[in-house]
């Protein structure tokens, strides 16, 4: 049987979605397998901006441009470790590969970059991250909790958050609010 992968893609909660953490969430999904999947949410901003996770993490931020940026909750797990999304690939210490293009890195090196001017030039800074165990991704695939579509980046970094949940939308190329969130049965 081949696995079937949904890394590279967007995960678009249905509207019945009651879970707050999820509830009107586009969540791109950074790794898939048969072992889980683990993504970040992109499109829900925290309280804190990227001037001041870098005041708190000692580093100064050169750019005063960025310094208004919003930093995201990516998710409910590790919620006080930070998770950069970014573009190019580049290489840093504790990168995860996404595709050739794209990558999600935990280590500090990246922070001390942007600091320094020279980060990546697309970036997403979330604390925490969305992950789901063996199968489970399926399983909430299966009771039709997610859309999903292949990811376009230009809708997280080309869009303000509000707008990046209907960018994905369009993605679709259908109304999705003419969708049941019931389950079919032939």
């Amino acid at each position: 049987m081949d696995s079937f992968s949904l890394t590279d893609h967007f995960l678009i909660a249905m509207p019945n979605m009651t879970d707050p953490h999820f509830a009107g969430a586009v969540v791109y999904l950074c790794e898939h397998s048969e072992h889980g999947a683990m993504g970040v949410v992109v499109n829900k901003p925290a309280e804190v901006t990227l001037g001041e996770l870098f005041d708190q993490i000692d580093l100064p931020l050169l750019n005063p441009e960025q310094a208004g940026h919003p930093v995201y909750l990516g998710g409910p797990v590790q919620t006080d470790r930070g998770f950069v999304l970014h573009q190019p690939l580049d290489n840093w210490n504790a990168t995860l590969a996404i595709n050739d293009d794209t990558g999600l890195t935990t280590s500090r090196d990246v922070l001390v970059a942007v600091s320094q001017g020279d980060g990546p030039y697309r970036m997403l800074i979330t604390l925490g991250y969305a992950g789901w165990g063996a199968g489970q991704l399926e399983q909430e695939l299966a009771q039709n909790a997610w859309l999903t579509v292949p990811a376009n980046l230009d809708c997280i970094y080309g869009q303000p958050p509000e707008a990046r949940f209907a960018a994905a939308m369009q993605l679709l190329g259908f109304d999705p609010l003419a969708l049941s969130g019931e389950a079919g049965h032939a």
